[in-house]
């Protein structure tokens, strides 16, 4: 499986970005995906994760009540809507799936897309 993440960019605190994750390969079998982080000089982190129907949704205490992890299996594609965006939410993000559960742990997933970076400036 191959992952591309985009839809990164520079935004003012307060404003929002939608990022994306489009999936190519073996896109048949039943991948959870979750999006992780990562900002200068700290470990990767989880930021939402989202079962493989898309039906359970799950979110870094950070991340709730702003993000929003969504996926269109159609179009094979996972999307993190991020709203009320904070300088602390300034980061790499990466997608990344796995067979398994969702988990928030980095090492349960098997794939992993080039990372995107989001920049909140104050």
């Amino acid at each position: 499986v191959q992952l591309q993440a985009s839809g990164g960019g520079l935004v003012q605190a307060g404003g929002s970005l939608r990022l994306s994750c489009a999936a190519s390969g073996r896109t048949s079998s039943r991948y959870v995906m979750g999006w992780f982080r990562q900002a200068p000089g700290k470990e990767r982190e989880f930021a939402a994760g989202i079962s493989w129907r898309g039906e359970n949704t799950y979110y870094a205490t950070s991340t709730k009540g702003r993000f929003t992890i969504s996926r269109d299996i159609a179009k094979n594609t996972v999307y993190l809507e991020m709203n009320s965006l904070k300088p602390e939410d300034t980061a790499v993000y990466y997608c990344a799936a796995a067979l398994s559960g969702v988990t928030t742990y980095p090492h349960d997933y098997d794939y992993w897309g080039q990372g995107t970076q989001v920049t909140v400036s104050s």
